[in-house]
């Protein structure tokens, strides 16, 4: 009998997070990029809801602390804000880039979820870079909550994907502890349904190439695809690259390892 609960949400309009542990998903492309900021060396990263308040708060913090080291990051529409470093190209976070720095980072919709998130108990981001260590986390609770980013308050096949990969280890690593909203049950029949092979002979993690296709055709993965940022996509799906999962701090509301 199931004594937990795992709900998905498909967009992040939906969300009763209160007392939860919820996990953020925007995989096309901020919760990929933010890992791969803090696997390259990032100090921390904090989400702004508008690209106004990440110049504003850029000031504060240099007002702070002079010697410390800010970046800008994140996208519009897909394309880099007017004024800051770095878009929201996974490739583009690199360790002699980001090490040691901050990122104060703002997107179309990555963080705009993660701000949906606050009320939860504990908020994480999560990608297929990082699915197999968010489970690891997520199995300690008996309240969780997937928040899909979606594109504008839209569905996107690629945040239920994962989602769906997300519900079925966490159903299969707890016995069946959790007890499943209507969406985490659609997201968990998109993922069987995508890669049943794998799931039949327990071939895992998926090949890059193989998630790849199937992302190109998504919602996100279209985009991305007419702005010739393809090789985001193929960044995206490289399933358990990183061994650690993002979390908000709460107070700071620094995203750190």
């Amino acid at each position: 009998m199931p004594d937990g609960i795992l709900n998905v949400f498909a967009t992040p309009e939906d969300e009763p997070l209160a007392g939860s542990a919820a996990v953020v998903i925007d995989v096309l492309r901020a919760t990929t990029t933010i890992s791969h900021a803090l696997a390259a060396g990032a100090k921390c990263v904090i989400p702004c809801l508008q690209s106004e308040d990440a110049f504003q708060l850029r000031e504060i913090l240099r007002q702070k602390s002079p010697d410390s080291s800010i970046l800008l990051g994140g996208e519009r529409r897909g394309v880099l804000i007017e004024g800051f470093d770095l878009g929201n190209s996974p490739n583009s976070y690199t360790p002699e880039t980001v090490a040691g720095k901050t990122l104060l980072f703002s997107t179309t919709n990555g963080t705009r979820a993660i701000f949906r998130a606050l009320d939860a108990e504990r908020i994480y981001l999560a990608c297929f870079n990082n699915a197999a260590a968010a489970v690891r986390e997520l199995l300690k609770y008996p309240k969780i909550e997937i928040l899909c980013a979606g594109t504008e308050q839209k569905y996107t096949e690629e945040d239920m994907l994962l989602a769906g990969l997300l519900t079925e280890r966490l159903t299969r690593l707890s016995n069946g502890r959790y007890a499943l909203n209507t969406q985490a049950v659609a997201a968990k029949e998109l993922w069987d349904t995508s890669f049943p092979l794998a799931k039949r002979i327990g071939i895992e993690p998926i090949h890059p190439e193989n998630l790849a296709q199937i992302l190109r055709n998504s919602r996100g993965g279209k985009n991305l695809m007419q702005i010739h940022l393809g090789k985001d996509i193929l960044d995206a799906s490289r399933m358990d690259l990183f061994d650690f999962v993002p979390k908000i701090e709460r107070g700071s509301w620094e995203i750190v390892v």
